[in-house]
């Protein structure tokens, strides 16, 4: 079943991620900077869908060893506070995501430092137009399949300028092997695979994403984008403790709605004692209302090696729950088809 519905090999794709890692730390050993950058004191990485989702990895990745703040800016303009002493990272796989290239002149206009990332199109051009520093990426990819791609040259970027040190790229290397076994175990079509089992669980479901915020809200985040693109299902992801505070008292009403939710925990131990306290007794407050729940917790040595194998996890329940629908993963053609309809309009 799966050549006959996976047209455009995503399988390949997805199971490549370690190696994409790795041909990425090619690309971020080769970067040279020809700009000053002195005087940074925080960062943007202005993006959309799969170019953001590697500002937010750098971000998670980041999270215990960096003193300079990160920001993901996914909109038209960048916030206030940008000014001459930001460094705007302007990512898009293609180049020419047009509110990418929006944030690229309002960096323009805030005299903020600017570099940019991308396969080349229009931003390429205004990067070299303006003199500034470029990194190409490989092209031939759906962008939310060059996750190493996004994500990597930054961190050598950040690394290069001053920002960070080192000690982060020892952490991804190491984190390589064991991502391999896990890509060896998700990429099995039976229920020895977690990820398959899973997925066989909740594709005739609406998927929501629960964890911590602030560490595995991000993996949430692109565990909800996958399942968006590559199963063609809606899904949504909220984080404790907030949701307590709101959200828990809506499983109550439209029990009919809420039979067809099924509830994923990720689960980390650098989660905070009293979130983990809080999902046992949340869960155990709304578990009759739903369809089914399910507990996510993997291993691992280090936090960047386990927040690794979650994204590779959810990259293949998003896959699996595809093949179950007998869908192509790859296309998006609601996304192509509003991306024509807002090109006729400029």
């Amino acid at each position: 079943m799966i050549n006959s519905v996976d047209n455009s090999n995503m399988f390949k794709s997805i199971y490549d991620f370690s190696s994409n890692i790795e041909s990425a730390f090619e690309i971020g050993e080769k970067i040279l900077l020809n700009n000053n950058y002195n005087s940074i004191n925080r960062v943007v990485i202005a993006g959309m869908g799969g170019s953001a989702i590697g500002g937010d990895v750098v971000r998670l990745l980041l999270s215990s060893s960096n003193n300079i703040p990160i920001t993901v800016s996914r909109d038209y303009n960048l916030p206030s506070w940008v000014d001459e002493n930001s460094l705007v990272i302007c990512s898009s796989y293609s180049g020419n995501t047009e509110e990418t290239l929006s944030s690229f002149d309002d960096a323009k206009i805030k005299n903020s430092k600017i570099i940019s990332i991308s396969t080349g199109g229009i931003l390429k051009d205004l990067t070299n137009k303006n003199d500034l520093d470029f990194i190409k990426i490989p092209s031939g990819l759906q962008p939310r399949a060059a996750l190493a791609f996004s994500f990597v040259p930054i961190v050598f970027l950040l690394i290069k300028i001053g920002i960070i040190g080192q000690e982060i790229l020892e952490k991804l290397k190491n984190s390589l092997p064991e991502l391999r076994k896990a890509r060896d175990l998700y990429s099995q079509d039976n229920e020895n695979n977690p990820s398959y089992n899973l997925a066989h669980h909740i594709f005739k479901t609406f998927p929501v994403i629960y964890t911590q915020d602030n560490t595995t809200s991000i993996v949430a985040r692109r565990w909800k984008g996958q399942l968006n693109e590559n199963s063609k299902m809606l899904a949504f992801s909220n984080v404790l403790p907030e949701m307590n505070h709101n959200e828990i008292v809506g499983w109550e009403n439209n029990p009919q709605l809420l039979k067809k939710i099924s509830i994923i925990w990720l689960i980390d131990k650098g989660n905070h004692k009293r979130n983990i306290l809080r999902m046992n007794h949340t869960n155990l407050l709304i578990k009759n209302f739903s369809a089914n729940q399910h507990f996510v917790e993997l291993n691992g040595d280090t936090d960047i090696e386990r927040n690794l194998k979650f994204i590779h996890f959810g990259d293949w329940l998003s896959y699996w729950c595809a093949i179950f629908h007998k869908i192509d993963p790859t296309p998006v053609k609601k996304i192509d088809i509003l991306k024509n309809k807002l090109s006729e309009s400029i």
